[in-house]
């Protein structure tokens, strides 16, 4: 059964363990005016995940989809969602909308800009475009601007079937998985650019106070170190190789 978690105030995240895998799978729901989910999950999940969500609220009043990029984990059972919260709109990035999102839901998402704003009652998000970070062209995250809940996918991926909500060091994490990854057939996690560089900073001085990460625990605490030193772990498993 899907774990339950108020990470932050009205963010709750819905967590299921893959054995086979190691790892847990998180999906963010905002309980608000106009509720939001973050992350569908594979369709395989979907069954688990919807009755999780509708423990929390009624499932038709959700209003708002949202996922960083195009993969299963993050958007695999967007239609079904999409069939059972018909009034919901799908927020991505404008290269997410031209490129997947709309061929794949056969209707219009909410494509939005870099720094394009969302209300969902009491609770506004800003859309921060980050490009091939975690992965792919079309990736962005979500910050909640009230609370300083930053949703930020695959960053700070950890293995295992950790606690929910931690303080401790999510970077060492982290970092040993993403090396554990790099020897096998998931060497090239995410690439380490330039622009790495620059979207980890632009995430960073948004100074946010959570971090709801799809992978392992959340993290509260000092958040945008926690970004700096993600950076020199991410250059370390990922950046040039002498």
């Amino acid at each position: 059964m899907a774990v339950i978690t108020e990470i932050a105030p009205n963010i709750y995240r819905i967590s299921i363990f893959a054995q086979p895998h190691n790892l847990q799978f998180n999906h963010f729901l905002v309980k608000d005016d106009e509720p939001l989910l973050y992350h569908t999950g594979l369709r395989g999940m979907y069954a688990e995940i919807r009755e999780a969500v509708s423990r929390l609220i009624n499932v038709t009043e959700l209003r708002h989809i949202g996922f960083s990029h195009f993969e299963s984990d993050e958007c695999g059972s967007l239609n079904e969602w999409l069939a059972a919260a018909p009034n919901s709109d799908v927020i991505c990035s404008q290269v997410g909308a031209l490129v997947t999102v709309n061929d794949f839901i056969g209707r219009e998402s909410r494509a939005v800009p870099d720094g394009g704003a969302l209300a969902t009652g009491k609770y506004r998000f800003r859309y921060c475009q980050t490009p091939h970070l975690p992965h792919g062209w079309d990736a962005g995250v979500l910050f909640e601007e009230t609370q300083k809940t930053l949703l930020c996918s695959d960053l700070f991926h950890q293995a295992g079937d950790v606690e929910p909500l931690t303080s401790s060091d999510v970077v060492g994490r982290s970092h040993q998985a993403l090396k554990e990854y790099q020897a096998g057939i998931l060497a090239e996690y995410m690439p380490y650019t330039p622009l790495t560089v620059r979207n980890l900073k632009k995430l960073a001085d948004l100074k946010p106070k959570t971090l709801a990460i799809m992978h392992g625990s959340s993290f509260t605490g000092d958040c945008a170190r926690a970004l700096d030193d993600l950076n020199v772990a991410l250059r370390d498993v990922f950046g040039p190789q002498e």
